[in-house]
C-alpha cells in the first residue's frame, strides 16, 4: 500500500461507515470470472445485500442507467443482459433484509416528481425508513431519446430542475401528517421547470424522509449537494491529501448554506483488495486490473476520447499518433468522458504514455483511477481509519471487483479489524438509515427549515 504524507488526527473517536455499491453493468466488475454471478438475477443482489448485513454496512447503493450503452450505433456487450429499475430492485430486497439501507439511483431529468416521490415514499414505508435517493441528473440527447424529448433540457440547468424536482418531493413527503392523524396538505408547486398539483397518497415513514445522496462533482454539482444533499458520494478517497481538499471544499459550501459543518457526510466510492500479504495483495490487485481492463476495453476507452473505430489497432502498441477528430465529444453512448476536451485529454494521455512507456491497454489500467485499497487486512483497515479520524471522508462506498462474492473478504477480514480499533460499530444501534450514518432530522423538518425548503420552487 503507497505510504501517504501524514496528517493530524482530528477526529479520534469517528467510526468508519461502509456501504457498497452494486453498478450493475461497468467493466470494474470481472464478468468473465467463473465465479461471476449475473448483474439481473436477484440472487446476485440477494447475495450482496445479506453479505453487507452481516458485515453491519449501512446500505446497499444501486446504480441504474436509462439507456443501454452503445458506441457507433453498437450496444456494449455487457449491457444486453438489461439494466432492471432501481426500485423494483430495491423493493424485492427489503423483503429479505432488515436493517442495511436501500439506495436507488434515480434521475431528476426523466423522471416526474410526483411519481418519483410516491416510488421514493412507498420504498421507504415498506422498508420501515430505510430507504434512500442516489439524485442525478443526466440530461444528454443520447438518453433522452428514450424520453421522446432528447436534448430539451440546457446542460447548464439541469440542477435547476434537480433543485425544483427535490424540493417538491420534499413537500410531498411533509404533507402527510407525522402522527398520521389529521388531514394531508396539498401540495402546489409551479416552478419554470415544473408545475405540479398533488394530493399525496404515502405516509412517512419512521426516519420521516427518504436520505438523500449527490454525487455531483462539478461546482454546480457540489453546491447542490451543499444546500440539498445529506450525503454525498464522491470519488475522493483513496488519495487522502485530495480527499482532505475536497472535505475542505464541501464543507465551506455546506456552512455557507447555512447548514452545520458536519451536516453533510462525505462516503466515497472505493475499491479494496485484500490478501495474506502485501505482496500477494499487490499481485492479486494487479490481476484484478488486467481483468477490468480487456484488450476490448482498453480499445473502446481510447476510441471515445478519439472519437473513431480503433478496433484495428493493437492493445499492447502504442497510442495513436494522429489527434483526435473532435475537439469536444457529443452525448454518445452514455460515456463518463462525454463532455470532456479531447485534445486535452489526448495530449495528457500522450505524455504520459511517452513518459512511462505505456501501451494502449497499459495506459487505460494506469488512468482508470487509484485502485482504492491495497494490502493485508490489517493494513487496510489501518488506511480506511485513518481516512476517516483525519476528516477526509467519514466512510466509504465499496465496489466489488467480482459478484456476488466480492464482499466476503472485506466482511470476513477487513470488519473485524475495523471492530478492534474501535472503529466500527458491533451492532446495528437503530432500524433506519439515517440513524445508522449519523444524521439530523431532513431539513425541512427543521426548526426555521422555512428559509432552506423549497430552494427553487
Amino acid at each position: 500500500m503507497t505510504q501517504q504524507t501524514p496528517h493530524p488526527i482530528t477526529r479520534p473517536d469517528a467510526q468508519v461507515h461502509l456501504g457498497v455499491f452494486f453498478q450493475g453493468v461497468n467493466h470494474t466488475t470481472v464478468w468473465s470470472d467463473p465465479e461471476s454471478g449475473s448483474q439481473t438475477d436477484v440472487t446476485s443482489f440477494e447475495r450482496v445485500a445479506r453479505t453487507a448485513e452481516r458485515g453491519l454496512f449501512d446500505a446497499f447503493f444501486l446504480g441504474e442507467g436509462l439507456r443501454l450503452r452503445e458506441s457507433r450505433g453498437r450496444l456494449h456487450d455487457l449491457d444486453v443482459v438489461g439494466r432492471p429499475d432501481a426500485i423494483t430492485q430495491l423493493a424485492a430486497l427489503a423483503a429479505v433484509t432488515r436493517r442495511i439501507g436501500l439506495v436507488a439511483t434515480q434521475n431528476t431529468t426523466y423522471n416526474d416528481p410526483v411519481d418519483l416521490a410516491r416510488r421514493l415514499a412507498s420504498l421507504d414505508v415498506l422498508s420501515g425508513g430505510r430507504a434512500a435517493w442516489n439524485v442525478v441528473t443526466t440530461d444528454n440527447a443520447w438518453t433522452g431519446e428514450n424520453f421522446r424529448r432528447g436534448g430539451y433540457l440546457d446542460h447548464a440547468r439541469r440542477y435547476d430542475r434537480a433543485e425544483q424536482v427535490l424540493a417538491t418531493a420534499r413537500r410531498i413527503w411533509d404533507a402527510w401528517p407525522a402522527d398520521d392523524h389529521g388531514p394531508v396538505a396539498h401540495v402546489a408547486a409551479h416552478g419554470d421547470l415544473l408545475d405540479v398539483e398533488i394530493d399525496p397518497t404515502t405516509p412517512r415513514s419512521p426516519q420521516g424522509h427518504p436520505v438523500v445522496f449527490q454525487a455531483g462533482d462539478s461546482p454546480q454539482g457540489r453546491d447542490f449537494a451543499a444546500r440539498s444533499a445529506d450525503v454525498i458520494f464522491s470519488r475522493h478517497g483513496s488519495v487522502l491529501a485530495d480527499a482532505l481538499a475536497f472535505a475542505a471544499d464541501i464543507r465551506a459550501r455546506v456552512v455557507a448554506a447555512g447548514r452545520p459543518e458536519d451536516d453533510v457526510k462525505i462516503v466515497p466510492g472505493t475499491a479494496v483488495v485484500v490478501g495474506d500479504t502485501a505482496a500477494e495483495a499487490e499481485e492479486k490487485a494487479r490481476w484484478v486490473a488486467r481483468q477490468q481492463v480487456t484488450p476490448a476495453t482498453a480499445l473502446h476507452v481510447v476510441g471515445t476520447i478519439w472519437a473513431e473505430d480503433l478496433s484495428g489497432y493493437d492493445p499492447d502498441g502504442p497510442l495513436p499518433a494522429h489527434d483526435p477528430v473532435v475537439a469536444e465529444l457529443g452525448g454518445e453512448g452514455g460515456s463518463s468522458t462525454t463532455g470532456a476536451r479531447t485534445h486535452e485529454v489526448a495530449a495528457r494521455w500522450r505524455a504520459l504514455a511517452e513518459a512511462e512507456g505505456l501501451s494502449i491497454r497499459e495506459l487505460v489500467i494506469r488512468v482508470s483511477g487509484e485502485r482504492g485499497f491495497v494490502g493485508t487486512p490489517s493494513a487496510v483497515a489501518d488506511e480506511l481509519v485513518r481516512f476517516v479520524r483525519t476528516g477526509a471522508v467519514d466512510g466509504f462506498n465499496i465496489s466489488p471487483w467480482i459478484i456476488p462474492s466480492g464482499l466476503d473478504d472485506i466482511v470476513d477480514r477487513v470488519v473485524p479489524e475495523l471492530q478492534e480499533r474501535g472503529a466500527y460499530r458491533t451492532a446495528y444501534a437503530g432500524t433506519t438509515l439515517r440513524e445508522h450514518l449519523g444524521l439530523r432530522a431532513p431539513l425541512t423538518r427543521r426548526a426555521g427549515a422555512g428559509v432552506r425548503a423549497a430552494a427553487g420552487v
